[in-house]
């Protein structure tokens, strides 16, 4: 893999690009603060150029063969496999992961990839539709066209190709704009192994910049079809209200504020395993990672008991260390949140089960109890460390109180009663239910995606083809029609 010195800059039609702005931006380790690279911001001229680049590149690829996309995507799988060590230390320099949260990532990226070569020859397949002896109706998947493509910071690699991959796969272009605070791992790392690939100069674009320098500029361009974002819905609203002026399509994945709900009948041990997991991996700053414990009553003291033990033994500090579980946040603004989160819910009178406590750049984990769900606490994303407990009266109680939320990514229900469980998952308005098991599960061939204000659209195979290619109706008139007038 190229030095870092080489890669920390912009790739744009094929070329790495040294931005044109006046600024420079220092992508720093989340743990120690320290330089990792600095990279000189592209201007909302570049990105400009960058989508037209895309436009032009975009026609020539739609006429791609099967063998030709397949090809570049076997060996965009083949760089990361080969360059896994690298690209893992990277991860945990930029983004604060632990080794495992960072191999996770890995993995998960790989999955994509090889998920799309299940639907790389989806466009331009003929799909025959009842007709009549006189006419032929044939169906047909097209590219879209060009992609603008904006990722977040706390699961870069995995997120960006989430998009990247299928529009690629399905004769796309695509102009990517990843986070700049991760803009290694979330654009340049992806861009040389498309180069090292050999994927024609200008399908894929990674801009580093950041909004100061764009404004809306990866949004009110004319020329994309399509907005592809992960990150906060106060975001995606803003994303949705200027792509419906524009009639643009968007995928959104938002927000979350997941429910982890322990029914009266639940193994407390089993709820407690999974639960540790699915608040902590990556210091809670993951869309998918349980935001509120719903409890049943009967439950409530023991489970508390349970998860305040595991959660204050979690080893904690430096994320390169293999036995860390938790590590930095993401930067000091995300951090000074948090603590204001948690002063806050003292004052409106959460009990204080665990102390959390920070340690340099790290808050170790918080555990806080008899929260209301109505709560300004249980309904903010904490995107922390920060565990919510709530209490339910009764079962129905608490899968009301599950939905009580304005999202609706994941969810999760545990009960010994797996066909109960699977009726009352039903009843949680959520894009994603997982019955004994935590809220922070991904896979390439589900839908991904949630309700409400955690976005629109899904992704996973065959859902991304639908969201990334056009339909198209070609009739064939066999024997001449006969017309009224």
């Amino acid at each position: 893999m190229q030095a870092v010195g080489v890669m920390n800059k912009s790739f744009i039609n094929g070329e790495w690009t040294k931005g044109k702005s006046t600024r420079t931006y220092d992508i720093l380790n989340p743990y120690d603060r320290s330089v990792v690279t600095s990279v000189r911001l592209a201007t909302s001229e570049q990105l400009e150029v960058a989508f037209k680049i895309a436009e032009a590149a975009q026609k020539k690829w739609a006429n791609s063969t099967v063998v030709e996309r397949k090809e570049v995507l076997h060996k965009v799988t083949q760089y990361l496999k080969d360059n896994q060590e690298e690209i893992i230390q990277t991860l945990i320099r930029e983004t604060g992961g632990t080794v495992l949260k960072c191999h996770v990532e890995h993995h998960l990226a790989l999955e994509i990839l090889e998920e799309s070569f299940k639907y790389v020859d989806e466009i331009y397949k003929v799909r025959e539709v009842a007709g009549t002896d006189e006419k032929l109706n044939h169906i047909y998947r097209l590219p879209l066209g060009v992609i603008s493509s904006i990722s977040p910071f706390n699961f870069p690699l995995n997120l960006s190709l989430r998009t990247i991959v299928p529009a690629i796969a399905l004769g796309n272009s695509v102009v990517h704009k990843p986070d700049i605070q991760v803009g290694l791992s979330g654009g340049s790392i992806i861009a040389k192994a498309f180069e090292a690939a050999g994927l024609p100069k200008g399908v894929l674009n990674v801009v580093l910049t950041d909004i100061e320098e764009i404004g809306d500029g990866m949004l009110i361009n004319p020329i994309p079809k399509l907005i592809s974002f992960t990150g906060s819905s106060a975001v995606g609203r803003h994303i949705g209200g200027i792509a419906g002026q524009n009639l643009k399509r968007v995928s959104l994945e938002l927000g979350g504020n997941s429910p982890f709900v322990v029914l009266s009948d639940a193994d407390v041990d089993q709820a407690v395993n999974a639960a540790i997991f699915g608040k902590f991996i990556h210091q809670g700053q993951i869309c998918m990672i349980i935001n509120r414990f719903i409890v049943h009553q009967d439950k409530y003291e023991l489970f508390v008991e349970k998860f305040v033990e595991r959660a204050k033994s979690l080893p904690y500090g430096d994320p390169s260390d293999p036995s860390t579980v938790i590590g930095p946040l993401i930067n000091e603004h995300q951090l000074e949140k948090a603590l204001f989160n948690v002063e806050e819910a003292k004052r409106e009178g959460a009990t204080v089960a665990l102390e959390g406590k920070r340690v340099g750049n790290v808050l170790t984990p918080c555990v806080l109890t008899n929260v209301d769900n109505s709560s300004k606490l249980a309904q903010t994303e904490l995107f922390a460390p920060i565990a919510t407990i709530i209490k339910a009266a009764t079962d129905e109680e608490a899968i009301a109180l599950a939905s009580d939320t304005d999202y609706g990514l994941s969810s999760s229900i545990f009960t010994c009663d797996l066909k109960k469980g699977e009726e009352l998952a039903l009843q949680i308005d959520a894009g994603m239910t997982h019955i004994n098991d935590q809220t922070v599960n991904d896979a390439p061939h589900i839908p991904f995606g949630g309700n409400k204000a955690s976005g629109l659209g899904r992704f996973g195979n065959p859902w991304v083809v639908e969201e990334f290619t056009v339909t198209k109706w070609v009739s064939v008139q066999m024997k001449e029609r006969q017309f009224p007038f």
